[in-house]
């Protein structure tokens, strides 16, 4: 527990940091507990843990302030808003291409000032056209205004890039190529394949279930149709298109068993080999905070298993949190990094309630036909699941995208089957498409079929009447509240019994006395 102790103490030192100013004095203060060691012998176990929660809490806060932009004539941030400035950069991610535009995330390391030109650093978003198309690892010479990214009346556009360090936007400027292939090599090969398996999915699909199956199986989803991805939002099914944890978890339980059935289990060789196929796979859609989330969970499980030593999922999660937030404690205000993490402690926490009670109704009305209790298990496992994730995100998904959806619960439940379906059929689709284009033909059939399937699922619910309501009014303070009623509900649940046990001795005293 030890580790879950840690972990929360760092996450909520990176968020008190932001509200507060810690100084090194502080941080001093946390070995305190460690001098009554000797007085307290008992104790020394809750002590150390209490000092060592007590250096990440003050740890984290300390970390924040320290990652905070300092803003001089060094840092890109600085020439905002200063007029026409010429500079150079290195695009450090792959091109994020829309439909009538691109974005492209520079790398920014010398800027043309008064005086000459000058070494800064920063990021800075750059929109232009689709063509000509750009890569990572090109280095190129941008003519443009530097300006501070708006905020939008519903939409807090500079605190979204923020989150990502970037505090500097450049709207259609000039672009001239000095240089391509400066990153890394590495990237460079893996965002290539990328590239291939896309254009395999391309070839042997239409529209729209290529693009479908590019947002699903790549996290491509500059082609979607906005049409179709306002239909995903309203019907509550949008996750399905972002890569998370729920993808890397289908991805994972596929190579699992492939590699038990190649290798075995007698060798733990196996293992490694889902760890890698994970990391690649993290890698190759690009590691975004669902993604990092799910394969350090997932790395976690695995050296568990390894170990045989399987401990609690929130253990993991909050671990899982701490490395996230050590490498950019800015995610900690993102909204993929609220929704990923509220929706994993729903399904930690009310999950198995949910479908404890699902069971025993099933049980219950199919007593005697244990076949159709195992099929009605799936459902009740599927239902469980669903009901705990939507319980647990809806009010923070209402906060950020300002829709409340009536039809999620059904909607994911004949949505969800496909998901594996797709993903599999559409990676054979890819695959197979730059070694095997036969059998690609074939693998798109099937690929076709599962995200037309997809496709009238989402489509059907979302031409249905009272779909969805536009909540423009939930603060902050009811999603707390919200949370906090949740809680305390959960905690009398978990500990009925001993409510009940407690309150049969108080009822009969009070009789006595009478």
């Amino acid at each position: 527990m030890w580790i879950l102790y840690i972990s929360c103490s760092w996450v909520a030192g990176i968020f008190l940091g932001s509200k507060a100013s810690f100084t090194v004095l502080y941080f001093i203060t946390a070995f305190l507990p460690l001098y009554f060691l000797s007085i307290l012998p008992k104790f020394r176990s809750d002590l150390i843990t209490v000092s060592l929660c007590l250096v990440a809490f003050f740890g984290g806060a300390l970390y924040y302030t320290s990652t905070l932009p300092q803003i001089g004539e060094h840092t890109l941030q600085f020439y905002n808003d200063k007029g026409e400035l010429q500079f150079h950069g290195m695009v450090a991610k792959e091109p994020d291409i829309r439909d009538n535009y691109c974005l492209l995330t520079l790398s920014v390391s010398g800027i043309e000032a008064t005086n000459g030109e000058r070494e800064v650093s920063g990021t800075a978003l750059i929109r232009t056209n689709r063509y000509p198309s750009y890569r990572y690892g090109d280095i190129l010479s941008v003519t443009g205004k530097i300006e501070i990214p708006s905020a939008f009346s519903d939409f807090d556009y500079r605190s979204y890039l923020s989150h990502q360090n970037i505090y500097s936007i450049v709207n259609y400027p000039e672009i001239e190529m000095l240089d391509r292939g400066q990153g890394s090599s590495f990237f460079q090969r893996l965002y290539l394949f990328r590239e291939h398996l896309s254009a395999s999915i391309n070839r042997f699909l239409p529209e729209p279930q290529a693009s479908l199956a590019q947002g699903i199986l790549l996290g491509i989803r500059g082609n979607i149709p906005d049409q179709l991805y306002h239909q995903f939002s309203i019907t509550g099914t949008a996750h399905l298109l972002a890569i998370s944890g729920l993808h890397i978890s289908i991805i994972i339980i596929i190579f699992f068993g492939i590699s038990i059935f190649i290798i075995g289990r007698q060798s733990s060789f196996y293992i490694w080999v889902v760890l890698l196929v994970t990391w690649l796979y993290a890698l190759l859609v690009g590691m975004r905070p669902p993604i990092i989330r799910a394969a350090t969970m997932a790395t976690l499980f695995l050296i568990a298993e390894l170990l045989g030593r399987q401990r609690s999922a929130i253990t993991a999660l909050a671990f899982a949190a701490s490395v996230m937030l050590a490498i950019n404690p800015q995610i900690l205000w993102s909204s993929s990094f609220q929704l990923s993490f509220t929706a994993m402690c729903g399904i930690i926490f009310l999950y198995p309630h949910f479908y404890r009670l699902g069971n025993k109704g099933i049980i219950a009305l199919l007593a005697e036909n244990n076949k159709i209790i195992a099929a009605g298990n799936v459902m009740v496992t599927s239902f469980a699941a669903t009901l705990a994730g939507i319980m647990a995100i809806w009010p923070i998904a209402a906060y950020y995208f300002q829709i409340i959806s009536f039809v999620a619960l059904p909607a994911n439940l004949f949505a969800l089957p496909a998901l594996p379906f797709i993903l599999v059929s559409s990676a054979l689709v890819s695959i197979s498409g730059v070694f095997f284009p036969f059998a690609a033909t074939i693998f798109g059939w099937i690929s076709w079929l599962s995200l037309s399937y997809l496709l009238l699922v989402i489509q059907s619910f979302a031409t249905s009447r009272f779909c969805y309501l536009e909540s423009n009014h939930i603060s902050t303070l009811q999603i707390w509240l919200y949370y906090i009623i949740l809680t305390i509900v959960l905690v009398i649940f978990n500990n009925r019994k001993q409510i009940h046990h407690f309150f049969s001795k108080k009822i009969p005293r009070l009789h006595d006395n009478e």
